[in-house]
């Protein structure tokens, strides 16, 4: 179970802003840049992003059923910043559960069950 939804909303409105001044330069942390669907606008999102053999995995704290996740998958690609680095990752994929888990570091495991995220987006580098 996600965390709720208001506290999405707060998050997008406050933390959000705060956030993208560091997301991009901090460990287990990264700025999706990603198109909106309709809009067609670039949006900045802030996420807790982990490294993989091949590519990234985000925690999905907020669900799969999030607009920035749901541009993701539509477009197939999105820009990552990560440590001060422009990173394109493309093949997005949504894995859940132990299989998601078994990607991450040790250390965020706990937090992560914790507050119940069970669900990931896998993406490889370009």
């Amino acid at each position: 179970m996600p965390l709720p939804d208001r506290l999405a909303t707060f998050n997008r409105s406050v933390t959000n802003r705060v956030t993208r001044m560091f997301a991009g330069r901090l460990p287990w942390f990264a700025i999706v840049v990603h198109r909106g669907r309709k809009s067609r606008r670039i949006y900045r999102t802030p996420v807790n992003a982990f490294g993989t053999d091949d590519g990234f995995v985000i925690a999905l704290t907020y669900g799969p059923d999030r607009d920035w996740v749901k541009n993701v998958l539509a477009a197939g690609r999105c820009g990552l910043i990560v440590r001060g680095r422009r990173i394109v990752a493309v093949d997005p994929v949504i894995v859940e559960g132990d299989a998601g888990m078994a990607l991450l570091p040790w250390l965020p495991k706990p937090i992560l069950k914790l507050i119940n995220v069970d669900k990931f987006m896998r993406l490889r580098r370009a």
